[in-house]
């Protein structure tokens, strides 16, 4: 918990969140090691072309930096963070994924089966990154490293839809297409299927 924050402040923060500096670490289940030599990345689903990358193949793309503020549903949020990754958008403008017409929802799968859901139009916003770095640094594996899903606010960016963090799934091996949504892991267990931070659509059929 911070002290007196500023009205602009008090505007970036939503409603039932506290400010931290810190950068809590929460996850299911243990950390996952990796062998990068090993390591793919898969895009699948109502796309015109499956894509399979090595992590050399990955690393190798465009990277875009972003500066955002992530909301956990724990309550916590944390400002001005900068991640850089790759976009959506970027695959789509390369080529290297062209979702059919009929696409309408994305499926981040990632280890141990965790899954976590997202229209396509929120996947191809600006806030959204698949990250490989956080501050400068290469993602240690207790944030999700190599690779983690990121959605977060822009400032000055009303127009695009904000989510909880769980929203990025942490140790992201692939992307699937869907013409259906197919909630994830924690949608399962109650969570809401929208996450909108602005609205607390923190639990399935309630806000608190």
């Amino acid at each position: 918990m911070l002290g007196k924050l500023s009205n602009e402040t008090k505007k970036r923060l939503p409603p039932g969140q506290y400010l931290t500096t810190r950068f809590p670490v929460l996850h299911m289940g243990p950390v996952p090691v990796f062998d990068l030599k090993t390591w793919k990345f898969r895009v699948w689903g109502e796309v015109e072309q499956p894509l399979m990358l090595s992590w050399d193949e990955f690393s190798a793309l465009p990277h875009i930096k972003l500066t955002m503020d992530i909301h956990c549903v724990t309550k916590w949020s944390k400002l001005d963070s900068t991640w850089e990754g790759v976009s959506l958008k970027t695959l789509r403008e390369l080529g290297l994924v062209v979702p059919k017409e009929k696409a309408r929802f994305v499926i981040q799968h990632a280890e141990y089966g965790y899954t976590a859901n997202l229209p396509l139009e929120v996947m191809e916003g600006d806030n959204f990154l698949l990250a490989t770095h956080y501050e400068g640094e290469p993602l240690t594996p207790e944030h999700g490293g190599p690779l983690r899903g990121v959605c977060g606010a822009i400032p000055g960016r009303e127009e695009l839809k904000d989510v909880y963090f769980w929203k990025g799934a942490k140790w992201l091996r692939g992307l699937e297409f869907s013409t259906t949504d197919q909630p994830g892991f924690w949608e399962q267990a109650g969570y809401h299927n929208d996450a909108d931070v602005w609205l607390e659509q923190r639990v399935r059929g309630r806000r608190f």
